[in-house]
């Protein structure tokens, strides 16, 4: 039983940046990998990022280099900042992770990246 909750989406012009959050309402250490997809409707799934229980971060190549995926383990929380952002960021931004075999997933945040 995992709680998450995004926050830190909102819209913003083609070329800046936003960070967004995910708490967790159990403590990271108990998870394997947390993860960042993403939701366009008309679009397929994405995932976005990745970040394991040792701290190895994963990116899809339409965010490589412009994402940075990170995690502070005293406030459960797990961070992506994103940079250079682009219309086609436009989307829904969920977490999930990873815990003793379950998968559990937050409600989202919007990002809408304005041209």
């Amino acid at each position: 039983q995992v709680q998450l909750v995004e926050s830190g989406g909102g819209l913003v012009q083609a070329g800046g940046s936003l960070r967004l959050s995910c708490v967790a309402s159990e403590s990271l250490i108990s998870m394997n990998v947390i993860q960042w997809h993403r939701q366009t409707p008309g679009k397929q799934r994405e995932l976005v990022a990745s970040i394991f229980s040792e701290g190895t971060p994963a990116y899809a190549n339409s965010v490589k280099g412009r994402a940075t995926i990170s995690r502070d383990n005293a406030k459960n929380t797990v961070y992506m900042q994103m940079d250079s952002l682009k219309s086609e960021d436009t989307a829904v931004y969920y977490c999930g992770a990873l815990r003793y075999g379950l998968w559990y997933w937050g409600q989202g945040t919007q990002v809408t990246v304005s041209s």
